[in-house]
Order: structure tokens, then C-alpha cells, then sequence
């Protein structure tokens, strides 16, 4: 990837986010498929201010979505990231 910009797509705000955020100071949020660790690392700290510790990412595939027709479609597929902040540091996901 080319532009910091374009690795974070948005925060996954959800009951385990909020527990591993208040329990282990992990951020969890939605990149670009195509991100890798260390870009997904040097966008956290260069956008967000933030000091990052470790990176943990998860692939999704896109389900199939299909109606009660021939048409049909798929979901895209994504990329989710566990962000582990330095100790001391948060994020405040409003």
C-alpha cells in the first residue's frame, strides 16, 4: 500500500472489541485487505499518535448472498486488525 490514509478503513465497535480494549488495551479495526502488519503498525502511530506494541490480523471472505432468484452476489471480503497498545496508552472509539 502505498498511502497510510488508505490502510484504516474504521474501528469495529462490538461487545468483544470493548471487552479486549478495557481488558488487554487492544484496538480492533477494520484495514485494507491487502495491509500488512507493519503498514497497518506505522498507520496506527503515524495517524492516531498512539504506541503500538503488537499487530494480530484476521481475513474474511466474502459469503455469498443469494435471494429467492437466479441473481446472486457476494459480499466483499475483509480484514480485521488486533492492535495491542503500549501500556498507558487508549484510544477513545465515540
Amino acid at each position: 500500500m502505498n498511502d497510510i490514509h488508505d490502510v484504516i478503513k474504521k474501528p469495529r465497535i462490538s461487545e468483544k472489541a470493548t471487552l479486549l480494549q478495557e481488558t488487554r488495551g487492544e484496538v480492533v479495526l477494520e484495514v485494507a485487505v491487502k495491509a500488512t502488519k507493519i503498514e497497518i503498525r506505522q498507520a496506527v502511530e503515524k495517524l492516531l499518535g498512539k504506541k503500538v506494541v503488537a499487530v494480530r490480523t484476521a481475513n474474511y471472505d466474502g459469503k455469498e448472498r443469494r435471494k429467492r432468484t437466479k441473481n446472486y452476489g457476494v459480499s466483499p471480503a475483509w480484514k480485521k486488525a488486533y492492535v495491542k497498545l503500549a501500556p498507558g496508552e487508549s484510544l477513545e472509539l465515540v
